[in-house]
This record gives structure tokens, sequence and C-alpha cells, in this order.
């Protein structure tokens, strides 16, 4: 029996998804470029792959009918970062936003500005 088809996004296809969000509309043959430029040397072909499938999932569009295809966004990073986010809050931290917190400052010490960044979210959050 085949599986289904799983609405979030892996790794690879993240990475393509970051690409497009750099980009903007563009053609498989870019962000192949971008990939490749960044370390990630893929086949122009598992690109391609990825990019229809990016498309059959919803979060890219295709913009044009005549070759090379070009493609864009449908869903911002905002948007999906949001519900990755939220996946890993509600699946790895039962909805606990003080343990994910934690877990993020037990990883890595936070510099001077992230530690700004911070008081300053807090403080805009005070009722």
């Amino acid at each position: 029996m085949a599986r289904p088809r799983v609405k979030e996004l892996t790794q690879r296809e993240l990475e393509v998804m970051h690409a497009f969000w750099r980009r903007g509309e563009t053609t498989v043959a870019k962000v192949r470029d971008d990939l490749a430029q960044a370390g990630r040397d893929l086949a122009y072909t598992t690109v391609a792959t990825l990019t229809n499938i990016l498309q059959q999932k919803g979060f890219l569009g295709q913009t044009s009918a005549e070759r090379p295809f070009r493609y864009r966004p449908r869903r911002t990073f905002e948007e999906v970062s949001r519900s990755l986010l939220s996946d890993v809050l509600d699946r790895v931290f039962r909805g606990s936003r003080e343990e994910l917190l934690l877990r993020l400052i037990e990883q890595k010490k936070l510099s001077a500005r992230e530690r700004a960044v911070l008081e300053q979210i807090l403080r805009e959050q005070k009722p």
C-alpha cells in the first residue's frame, strides 16, 4: 500500500523552499544552481521532482505555461515556520512554551543582541 502524502515539509523540500523564498518567482534550474552554490549539489531531476511535490502540496505555484516553467512560493516563510514551530511545540513539548524556551536557552548562551531582542519582546507583551 502506498504511503499517503505528507502535508509538512521534508528536510530536502525545506531546502528547496528556502531557495524559492530567497528568489521569489524563479525556475528549477536557478534553484538548483543556488543549492549547488550553498554546497548542496542535487541533480536537476531531483530538484524538479521536489518542486513538483511542493506544488502538489500547495507550497509552490506554477506561474508560466511555457518552458522553462517558473514557480513562486504560495506560502510565506512566516506561515511555514509558524506552522512547523507549532507542530514541534504540540508534539515535542505538549504545548508548553516554557519548556520550549528553556530548551532553546539551554542550547547556547544568548548573545547580547539576542538578549536585548528578547527583553524588548517581553516588554511589549506586558498587559
